[in-house]
């Protein structure tokens, strides 16, 4: 059921039965659970991670996005550097948090950075393999627990055309088979690659480098002979990113949307 809908005429989609747990059926009473207290929690890498003091300005969007929810959302930030939707899983990260979900809480989940990297066998996904992960780990894992998965297509990174100004969709295949998920399962999903492709083609390539970790040498102590990082974000940027993910809460028919504020 697209959307969790209760509404006559909601839209269904169908696909073979793969023995994933999102598709066993229990009956929920319309309205039942604890809604007014959720958590998100968000598996990722390191574009949406903590960081500490010593990395500084350098920040994850993961840090930021308490701040666009009510104080009743609490945000669980389980992401982590350098992990693809595979390792995050291999390593255990996944169940340390279906270890502790509960019902009605949300499992945002974005990854393809580091799963498009095909020379690190450590990392590399296949786009095949990552739609599978996607559906059958997390997305099952969540609803077998009667929480929510969401799943984000990859942000963008600082990837432009020279000659247009405009920016390139970053890790497409990954987008396309996120895409693909909604349309076999109607999974909910926000789309933080056109979200933020679009955002830097308003400001900007220039502008952009301030969103990035883009740093002039002796600009920050951290980052003496400075940075051209083209991935990771900047505070500002992780803000704007945090922002993003926030209105496209905000777009989602979920319970979750009431509480962005």
């Amino acid at each position: 059921m697209w959307g969790r809908s209760t509404e006559p005429g909601g839209r269904i989609s169908q696909y073979d039965s793969n023995g994933g747990a999102n598709q066993q059926f229990r009956p929920v009473p319309v309205g039942s659970g604890a809604e007014g207290t959720p958590t998100i929690y968000i598996a990722s890498d390191s574009t949406a991670q903590n960081y500490n003091s010593s990395r500084y300005p350098m920040t994850g969007w993961g840090q930021k996005l308490g701040g666009y929810f009510d104080a009743n959302t609490t945000v669980a930030n389980h992401a982590i550097g350098g992990r693809s939707s595979r390792s995050f899983i291999e390593q255990g990260r996944l169940d340390a948090i279906l270890d502790v979900i509960q019902p009605d809480d949300y499992l945002y989940v974005q990854f393809g950075h580091n799963d498009a990297s095909s020379g690190n066998p450590e990392r590399y996904t296949s786009p095949e393999d990552y739609k599978m992960y996607l559906r059958d780990h997390y997305m099952a894992g969540a609803q077998d627990r009667g929480a929510i998965p969401v799943l984000l297509t990859p942000v963008s990174r600082l990837d432009y055309n020279s000659s247009t100004g405009q920016f390139r969709v970053s890790f497409p295949t990954y987008v396309d088979k996120v895409y693909e998920l909604v349309d076999e399962t109607g999974a909910d999903m926000i789309d933080l690659s056109a979200r933020s492709r679009a955002y830097l083609n308003s400001i900007g390539p220039d502008a952009a480098r301030d969103v990035f970790m883009h740093l002039a040498p002796g600009e920050y102590p951290n980052y003496p002979d400075g940075s051209t990082d083209s991935t990771h974000f900047q505070e500002f940027g992780a803000d704007q990113m945090a922002r993003l993910v926030a209105e496209g809460t905000n777009a989602l028919n979920l319970p979750i949307a009431d509480h962005v504020l």
